[in-house]
């Protein structure tokens, strides 16, 4: 695995000082290791936190370790993805198809007047 500095884990420890305060929009994946659809999205997912370097944060949560947060966001199923900007959700893509990932990403992103160029 490339080391990616644009895609990290957070914790209920860490998830407000890593997402809700960071300077830049952050989208969080919320998985878990026995949820097949989610390990079909991780590639994308990865893929994309390199194409949006330095314009989204992408952090990924597993739900079974760290369960806290997902409750209090209400997150019911997985893979859910949550975009964040200045402490709060601004989008929320539940189970979505990784060919469609992208475009979910930059209609929230565009929705928000957040500039992706």
């Amino acid at each position: 695995m490339t080391t990616n500095t644009n895609l990290f884990h957070v914790g209920d420890q860490d998830f407000e000082a890593k997402v809700l305060k960071a300077s830049t929009p952050v989208i969080v994946d919320f998985w878990a290791a026995w949820c097949g659809p989610c390990r079909n999205i991780a590639p994308v997912f990865e893929r994309l936190s390199t194409e949006y370097a330095g314009k989204l944060g992408f952090a990924k949560m597993d739900i079974d370790e760290h369960g806290e947060t997902a409750g209090s966001l209400g997150v019911q199923a997985i893979p859910t993805l949550m975009i964040f900007n200045d402490g709060k959700a601004i989008g929320r893509l539940v189970g979505p198809h990784p060919s469609r990932l992208k475009n979910e990403i930059d209609r929230v992103l565009a929705e928000n007047n957040i500039p992706v160029a």
